[in-house]
């Protein structure tokens, strides 16, 4: 059960697109590990039936005895569906295709919206003493989705640089506005990272324009660039930090990790 009186713990972070193929995973599992390495303690929920974050942080799928299906069931008790990961400071909640069921079979609960926000507020995550948790979104504006942003204090959302990028995001916003006005008015945008950026490349340099133009603060500094590095890690089961600490994505999402802190830090002061 959750405990209303509990103080406030870690900090929520969603991170979410409606469109696939944008970096949301690899920007989730990334920015994690870099918050990781800063000293934070990390829990990442995969809240995506493919699994994709899982599978990136080593998690095989005959290791994901409970998910985040039965974190949203509260079938387990919170210490059996938390799992460490080979990256320090780092633990997961990993998912499976159960939760491609989810929508239909959690239909009839009445508090069906709020799983997620009740299951991550239980008084037995005092114990992890966590400092952030992203919940990795799955491509659509479900009722997984949604959960999430109940959920959480904000939602980042990753923009790949390619033509109608901006497009996709008008049916996003305006679901955190509904999330906002019904059911988590705190709810706010952490911030829009634009991924898979090519400084060379004029259509790239022309979504950052019309994004800084558009949404102006909310934009991060810091962008991800296209690198190998960064689409290699996965299939090595690590985040690209660990993967090639050296390389440019690496060094990418150790400035993004900064400039969320500092940010944050700012919001608190």
């Amino acid at each position: 059960m959750s405990d209303p009186t509990r103080p406030e713990g870690p900090k929520i972070i969603a991170v979410a697109n409606q469109k696939g193929g944008v970096g949301k995973t690899t920007t989730t599992i990334n920015l994690a590990a870099a918050l990781a390495e800063e000293g934070h303690k990390v829990l990442l929920v995969d809240l995506d039936p493919q699994g994709n974050a899982s599978t990136g942080l080593g998690v095989d799928v005959e290791d994901r005895t409970y998910t985040t299906y039965d974190l949203l069931t509260g079938d387990v008790e919170l210490e059996d569906v938390i799992q460490a990961t080979e990256t320090s400071n780092m633990s997961i909640v990993p998912a499976t295709v159960d939760l491609s069921s989810a929508d239909i079979e959690l239909m009839s609960n009445e508090k069906r919206s709020f799983l997620l926000h009740d299951a991550l507020r239980q008084t037995a995550m005092d114990k992890y003493d966590l400092d952030y948790i992203l919940i990795d979104c799955p491509p659509s504006l479900n009722l997984l989705t949604v959960n999430a942003m109940i959920a959480a204090h904000s939602v980042l959302i990753p923009l790949q640089s390619e033509f109608f990028a901006l497009e996709g995001l008008s049916q996003l916003m305006l679901t955190v506005r509904e999330v906002r006005q019904t059911a988590n008015a705190g709810l706010r945008i952490e911030g829009i990272v634009l991924t898979m950026f090519d400084a060379r490349n004029n259509l790239s340099q022309q979504v950052e324009q019309d994004a800084r133009d558009n949404l102006g603060d909310l934009v991060f500094e810091t962008k991800i660039p296209r690198n190998v590095r960064v689409s290699e890690a996965p299939s090595f089961a690590q985040a690209v930090l660990d993967y090639d600490t050296t390389s440019k994505g690496a060094e990418a999402y150790r400035a993004l990790a900064k400039e969320l802190l500092a940010k944050n830090f700012k919001i608190a002061a």
